[in-house]
């Protein structure tokens, strides 16, 4: 048995990554867990509160990167991109680029840095709802806790003085990528998802009409590390909405866009309205819907926000939303589904519940995989010592992707014994 035998790979650090990582480490397998973006968590880490407690993301998350700093058996590197795959099972041999962060180990999270800066970038993290500087920490509990530089928005001498201001010498600019190359035993594939781009469908106005956002932009909105420090205000003016619509299925369940239910979407729509009314018990939220899906004990969640005050459930296909002549407002339209013809009413806000895409849609991995027309890798058909878990074979929310990364877990680790 070779050293390959016992060591894991892990790509894509969300919380089944985190997951199936620390549970493969914890049992004593050396773990290699690689992630593209510049910090660990995942969509999770974006997110206002999750099921199935409805806690913020600080419950989970911080639990996970102590757990990762105290366990010898993880090596884990962000900014990264496998760009290879060869080999077979109990021998893989894979090539992993690491981006340049230009900011190195001595930092210590001060800010100097970012104060200093003079450029700015559109903020990722907060998808598009606000901007930082381009030195920049991601987000409040980031890990690890380090700045980074945007290269994109960084220009002209705005980096040197970044570094000028640095009293830890923690910017380096000349930093390059590098090339590492490992062996391992098997492979567990967790590289997430994306919201479905919703501008492409037409009538819903995402990017042309004001005050229509996503879904994963509310989140944003509600959290107290978001653009407007929790509270939930309208892009437009900084007006604290009193009327919402929460649009169902935007993009999914649609031949012309995501074919699949995306799963999560009815209990985010849910979910946000209590947000809504937890601020502004007077507001009100509309939630347009073809079906209600909330599987399993969500349905007694259902059962709750549909009776609460200010929310009312309207079944109904949305066939346009429009700006309000002469206001900030949106005017939607929808044909009522129970036979009540047409409905049209204006709005302060419209958020979309956006579907999802798997990673893997745009950016295959370097692996000679099976795929269904939609992205999702096909369980049955990968090859022996590779796993996959949580989106990247089917929309799951988190307390089913955890599931599935202690299995991956499980899997690699039977894998590795087997051999």
């Amino acid at each position: 048995m070779n050293a390959a035998d016992q060591k894991i790979l892990v790509i894509g650090g969300g919380m089944s990554g985190l997951t199936a990582a620390l549970e493969a480490a914890e049992a004593g397998t050396q773990v290699i867990l690689v992630e593209k973006e510049p910090y660990l968590g995942g969509r999770v880490a974006q997110l206002h509160r999750y099921f199935p407690k409805l806690c913020p993301p600080t419950c989970g998350l911080e639990i996970n990167f102590r757990r990762i700093r105290e366990n010898p058996n993880i090596t884990f590197y962000t900014l990264a991109e496998v760009t290879q795959i060869s080999g077979s099972a109990g021998n893989f041999d894979v090539t992993v680029t690491l981006k340049p962060r230009y900011v190195n180990d001595r930092c210590v999270a001060c800010n100097a840095c970012a104060e200093a800066c003079p450029a700015e970038r559109v903020n990722t993290f907060n998808y598009g709802l606000d901007k930082t500087k381009a030195a920049y920490l991601p987000y409040d509990m980031a890990f690890p806790f380090k700045y980074v530089i945007d290269p994109e928005a960084c220009v002209g001498d705005c980096g040197q003085k970044c570094k000028e201001a640095c009293a830890y010498e923690a910017i380096e600019l000349d930093m390059q990528p590098q090339t590492l190359n490992f062996q391992v035993g098997a492979i567990v594939l967790s590289g997430g998802w994306e919201l479905y781009d919703i501008s492409q469908a037409d009538n819903l106005g995402f990017g042309r009409v004001k005050n229509v956002i996503t879904n994963m932009q509310m989140e944003r909105l509600a959290a107290s590390n978001g653009p407007t420090g929790g509270k939930i205000l309208r892009p437009s003016d900084g007006a604290a909405p009193k009327k919402v619509a929460f649009v169902q299925c935007a993009g999914s369940r649609d031949e012309n866009h995501l074919p699949y239910c995306s799963y999560i979407c009815c209990m985010a729509s849910l979910k946000q309205a209590t947000y809504l009314l937890e601020q502004d018990p007077e507001a009100e939220a509309h939630i347009y819907y073809i079906d209600l899906r909330c599987p399993g004990r969500y349905e007694q969640f259902l059962w709750k926000v549909r009776d609460m005050a200010g929310v009312k459930l309207i079944r109904g296909k949305i066939a346009k939303v429009e700006q309000e002549v002469g206001s900030d407002n949106v005017v939607v339209t929808a044909e009522n589904t129970l036979g009540e013809g047409k409905l049209t009413a204006a709005y302060d806000l419209v958020v979309l519940a956006v579907g999802m895409v798997p990673s893997t849609k745009n950016a295959p991995l370097p692996l000679p995989l099976s795929y269904t027309p939609e992205g999702f890798i096909i369980p049955e058909l990968l090859p022996d010592g590779i796993t996959a878990v949580g989106s990247m074979k089917s929309p799951l929310d988190v307390a089913k992707s955890v599931q599935e990364g202690t299995g991956a877990a499980l899997k690699s680790l039977i894998s590795l014994g087997g051999r």
